[in-house]
């Protein structure tokens, strides 16, 4: 672990463990003085990545069309109309991304714990044929599943289980106003492919970032904030 991240990591533990009234960490948005140290390590280890950053900078119109996902319906008849030139020219950009940091939700059991992150963002879209910018904006909840595991010696050892976007928490809805009625059907189209497109998308920026965060943190010092977060959920009952 890095000198850096481990005196941040301390610095949080010293502001929680026997008196949650202290201040958080120093540059964590709107945290919470009552939330689990470690899903302020998590918020804190994103922003320090960039996740926000890595996801705007997802190819997305690229994605869609090396999956074959633009060609359905009135989709492929206006990509598949445009020439090379044309296609080039369009492009689907991801804007205004707010990533939850100090909404993480954590449930856990024992030594298995999940963290439940939600995330929004709009889909900037524009097709060259008419120059016009479609918005869409998209919502979903990230959920990521760890826990503790014993070897044949007895020691322990940080197991990252399933990270993914939950399917029933992805949602689209289209921002712009005045659509022509034959874009219509093409937007229902686009929403569709969207939810099947983005969360894969959005999964491979955001769960290696925490796997990493996760993995920096010493396996003595990850069972102590998981009895803390156990702790604070009992005096919460």
């Amino acid at each position: 672990m890095c000198p850096i991240w481990r005196l941040l990591v301390l610095l949080s533990l010293l502001s929680v463990p026997s008196a949650l009234h202290k201040q958080p960490w120093r540059g964590l948005v709107e945290a919470h003085m009552d939330r689990p140290a470690l899903a302020r390590i998590i918020a804190q280890g994103l922003m320090k990545h960039n996740a926000e950053g890595r996801i705007q900078n997802l190819r997305l119109m690229d994605s869609l069309n090396a999956s074959g996902q633009m060609a359905p319906g009135m989709v492929g008849r206006l990509i598949n109309g445009m020439n090379l030139q044309q296609q080039q020219e369009s492009s689907a950009n991801i804007t205004n991304i707010q990533l939850d940091y100090s909404g993480i939700r954590m449930s856990f059991h024992k030594e298995w714990f999940s963290a439940n992150i939600s995330l929004e963002f709009d889909i900037d879209l524009r097709l060259s044929f008419n120059n016009k910018i479609i918005k869409t904006r998209a919502s979903m909840n990230l959920v990521v599943e760890f826990w503790l595991e014993k070897d044949e010696f007895g020691r322990r050892h940080l197991v990252i289980g399933n990270c993914s976007v939950e399917p029933s928490s992805i949602h689209t809805t289209v921002l712009t106003e005045d659509i022509s009625p034959k874009m219509k059907h093409f937007l229902h189209n686009l929403r569709e492919n969207l939810a099947k497109v983005i969360p894969h998308l959005v999964e491979s920026q955001v769960c290696p970032l925490i796997s990493e965060i996760l993995r920096q943190l010493d396996v003595k010092l990850l069972k102590s904030l998981m009895e803390q977060a156990a702790d604070h959920k009992f005096n919460q009952l």
